[in-house]
């Protein structure tokens, strides 16, 4: 297949590019840049020029293709709402391409979406149109184009990592460097669920070839691992304190992420996995935290 892929060049795309040519597919990667241009040329895809605001040309991609995956998403934590609303835009525009035919579309959104009971795992099975959390619209908008007939599944990711980058955990790293101490709320007990790079890259290749019509599934090997631990392995990786902060300091001491420093995401993939045949095999979170490079 030809697959169009946004976000091609950011952390997930650059780990699935090879792996749907080893597959046997086709890429097609959305950037906005010579240098992306270059990067993908390089990488063995094609490059589409295009943005993430343009709609038109997120639908004509779309259009040449015969699968999407839709990684891209905007990372501005200070302005999460608005860059949720712009992705469930993106997601529809893409989706307008696929209608009345059988061709896949692969987008993603976050493991939280799918939580039935505080506490407990998140789970494939569940999904909360009306939860609370701004990213759900992209999953609204994935039930809209199901139910205007497109091909569509979802990947709910979790703290996505190798020794370069490990997710939201990443921005508590910039956070604790910057500061000179690392942080956790309260007991530091909100767990956060993640997964291999290699192993989310392999579940998308998984999941698009399988292109099972409104199918979920959760790049999940590890559980839950608790806030204080991942707090205790950045101290551990650049030799700084930890310390543990109220809810009431918590926006104070990490800014835009105390919203999910204090957001218990534990999750399974049983379900994922029994479905793909898919086994997670890479690096704990924690391994990957201790083995990052200090500079």
């Amino acid at each position: 297949m030809q697959i169009f892929v946004t976000g091609a060049t950011g952390f997930i795309g650059s780990a699935l590019i090879p792996e749907l040519l080893a597959a046997g597919h086709q890429v097609v990667g959305l950037t906005r840049s010579a240098e992306g241009a270059e990067k993908l040329l390089n990488a063995g895809a094609t490059a589409h020029e295009g943005t993430l605001e343009d709609m038109a040309s997120l639908t004509r991609g779309a259009e040449r293709a015969d699968a999407v995956i839709h990684l891209a998403f905007d990372h501005d934590f200070s302005n999460y709402q608005d860059n949720c609303r712009k992705d469930a835009a993106a997601i529809a525009a893409l989706g307008k391409a696929l209608a009345g035919s059988d061709r896949p579309m692969l987008i993603t959104s976050g493991i939280g979406m799918g939580i039935a009971v505080p506490g407990e795992l998140s789970r494939e099975d569940v999904l909360d149109l009306g939860h609370q959390n701004p990213r759900i619209a992209s999953e609204r908008a994935g039930q809209e184009l199901l139910e205007k007939g497109v091909n569509l599944s979802t990947v709910r990711l979790s703290q996505i990592h190798d020794r370069r980058r490990q997710g939201l955990v990443s921005y508590l790293v910039d956070i604790a460097r910057g500061s000179g101490y690392a942080t956790y709320v309260g007991h530091g007990q909100v767990r956060w669920s993640a997964c291999h790079l290699s192993d989310a890259a392999r579940l998308f290749r998984l999941a698009i070839d399988r292109a099972e019509r409104g199918a979920r599934y959760h790049a999940v090997d590890e559980e839950g691992v608790s806030l204080r631990a991942i707090a205790e392995a950045i101290g551990d990786s650049f030799g700084l304190p930890v310390q543990g902060v109220t809810a009431d300091d918590a926006e104070r001491h990490l800014g835009p992420m105390a919203a999910f420093a204090t957001f218990d995401m534990p999750a399974s993939s049983s379900l994922t996995q029994d479905r793909l045949g898919w086994r997670p095999a890479g690096p704990g979170l924690l391994e990957d935290i201790r083995a990052q490079p200090s500079d």
